[in-house]
């Protein structure tokens, strides 16, 4: 009886040992991409998702006590000054995108389709433009027009002996003139690109049946670039919507109240962050209306400007007519670029910049008081440069993840991932930071004015940028070489990183500067989430344009601009001179 007992217990043993071993040759049959696509859902939810969620969340819940209501949603529009607000930022959006049309369009077709002179002119105009943050912009533009004491007016009162304005910055023509100057490069960077794929055959048809080159331009070429051109429309539209930076600047001194100022006044105390979520909420769904609008618009047509052959492009000859245009190009690029530097230029090293340029106004004492004795301003570079270096490094390497599985086809449902990292593009990025406040900000995870929530919300905000750049580099890259090195027994995450990595370093470092440089100039974002330590170079010319000293906030202009040229430098050393354009 004892031996029959005591017969089954090693077979159990043996049983137990089996199953044991079973489960971890299953565990080690396991691919790391799995295990990084489980992380990057993780990751890729608490950066978006779960703000957006919460923010949602919020809007529908009553203060304190966290019961359902829709009280929030009656306090945000049940008072005239709101909806006003909200119809004067529409009322913005389209008016800076029919002038950034108006700049734009005629510059793409001149460099791409004609033989004007000084298209490599051009290009610098659109990357300075692109380059100066548009709240340092319109800095600029109150010191040339200003209606007291603006240069332009200055001149003007000289000559004409009047005491009356000749241009008033401080309107609403002059708050979308503004905007307009400095978001323009997106639809020239779209319509460029999509002229450069348009051949000059049904052009030449054109010309032969009589045509001339205007006709042929309005009736052809530019049906054939309509997409490219709505596109453009509604991105400068969806960033006119939700900037910061202007509108505050021009727009509260002019009492001009849009949506993101008044985002901001209920961040005044009491913070009532319920009834903001609520207000930022058409924000979002206008950007969703406008993209599905646009899919349906072109869902109706083709637009086939090429077939299997290969078209000429031939510049047109444009005789006289291509001074008028290269003085067009001049003149845009004077308004954006070099009037608003060259007097933000002067203020910087003046003493009161409303005495002009003399010797005996000149002086280095804006820029010695804010790197020796403003308590902020070293701190702010600091924080700018380490804030935007790892938000950076967190969206590339989020980024190259996410496009390597999706574009390998590693796991099933990749496009959940890729639908993760792209959407901050349809979500505004002030939404974006009060869903970060939101979701954040409040214990248990209360990360309220650290870095921490400063980097996690660049991150988002830019992942879209950095998803982008790594998807069209590992497009490019054939996965033979990756197949031999795993046939040789190499890992999946080694041959990423011995293989994969290298071949497309060339873009992953073009996507990180660029991400840098936007993250470094962010204002709509970081303007709800800095603290008392954690302010940036953007919030802190924010508090300084609040203070009214211009000369100082010049000179700190001048410091954030020297940085970003010198990132722009090495962009163009290591990733190519247009490197910026490309990802835009």
């Amino acid at each position: 009886m004892t031996e029959n007992a005591a017969a089954p217990v090693p077979a159990l043993a043996a049983s137990r040992g089996q199953r044991r071993a079973g489960a971890l040759a299953r565990l080690r049959m396991i691919e790391p991409a799995t295990l990084i696509w489980v992380a990057l859902i993780v990751v890729l939810l608490f950066l978006v998702a779960g703000p957006m969620l919460k923010l949602l969340a919020v809007s529908f819940e009553r203060l304190g006590s966290g019961t359902f209501t829709f009280n929030n949603y009656l306090q945000a529009y049940g008072r005239a000054r709101y909806l006003e607000a909200l119809g004067n930022s529409l009322v913005l959006g389209v008016a800076s995108s029919a002038l950034a049309v108006l700049f734009a369009v005629p510059m793409a077709w001149a460099v791409s389709r004609t033989d004007m002179p000084g298209k490599a002119l051009v290009w610098f105009v659109v990357m300075g433009a692109f380059v100066v943050p548009p709240y340092l912009g319109a800095i600029g533009w109150i010191l040339l027009a200003g209606p007291n004491s603006g240069v332009i007016n200055t001149v003007w009162h000289w000559i004409s002996g009047t005491d009356s304005a000749l241009v008033n910055i401080y309107s609403f023509p002059g708050l979308a003139f503004v905007i307009a100057l400095h978001s323009f490069p997106l639809i020239f960077i779209f319509v460029k690109s999509a002229l450069d794929l348009v051949s000059s055959e049904m052009e030449d048809a054109a010309n032969i049946l009589g045509a001339g080159t205007a006709a042929a331009t309005r009736k052809i070429t530019l049906p054939l670039v309509w997409p490219s051109i709505l596109g453009g429309i509604i991105l400068v539209f969806l960033e006119t919507v939700a900037l910061f930076g202007t509108p505050a600047i021009i727009g509260i001194p002019a009492r001009i109240n849009v949506v993101t100022t008044q985002l901001w006044q209920f961040f005044e105390y009491p913070v009532r962050v319920e009834v903001a979520a609520a207000y930022a909420m058409p924000l979002l769904l206008i950007t969703m209306a406008l993209i599905g609008s646009q899919k349906l618009m072109l869902a109706r047509k083709g637009y086939v400007s090429q077939t299997g052959k290969g078209g000429e492009r031939r510049p047109i000859r444009l005789g006289a007519w291509r001074w008028a245009l290269f003085g067009w190009c001049g003149l845009v690029g004077a308004l954006a670029v070099a009037m608003p530097l060259l007097v933000l230029l002067q203020a910087s090293f003046a003493k009161a910049w409303g005495r002009g340029l003399s010797f005996d106004n000149l002086t280095l004492n804006n820029y010695t008081f804010l790197i020796f004795r403003h308590e902020m301003a070293l701190i702010s570079i600091w924080n700018t440069l380490w804030y935007s270096a790892a938000a950076a490094t967190l969206a590339v390497l989020i980024a190259l993840l996410v496009a390597y599985i999706v574009n390998r086809r590693l796991v099933p449902f990749g496009g959940v991932l890729s639908f993760l990292a792209m959407a901050p593009f349809v979500i505004p990025g002030i939404v974006m930071a009060i869903g970060f406040y939101a979701a954040y900000a409040a214990p248990p995870v209360a990360l309220y004015g650290t870095a921490a929530i400063l980097i996690l919300a660049f991150t988002a905000r830019f992942l879209p940028i950095a998803f982008a750049s790594s998807t069209a580099a590992l497009r490019a890259v054939h996965p033979e070489m990756e197949e031999a090195a795993r046939i040789l027994g190499s890992g999946r995450l080694r041959t990423i990183a011995q293989i994969t990595a290298p071949l497309v370093r060339k873009s992953l470092i073009g996507g990180w500067l660029i991400v840098f440089i936007v993250a470094s100039r962010e204002l709509s974002a970081a303007i709800f989430l800095v603290g008392p330590k954690t302010r940036t170079m953007a919030v802190l010319l924010y508090d300084l344009s609040e203070a009214g000293n211009f000369e100082q906030l010049a000179a700190f202009g001048g410091i954030l601009l020297t940085i970003t040229m010198v990132l722009v430098g090495i962009g163009m050393k290591l990733a190519g001179r247009d490197f910026m354009l490309r990802r835009m």
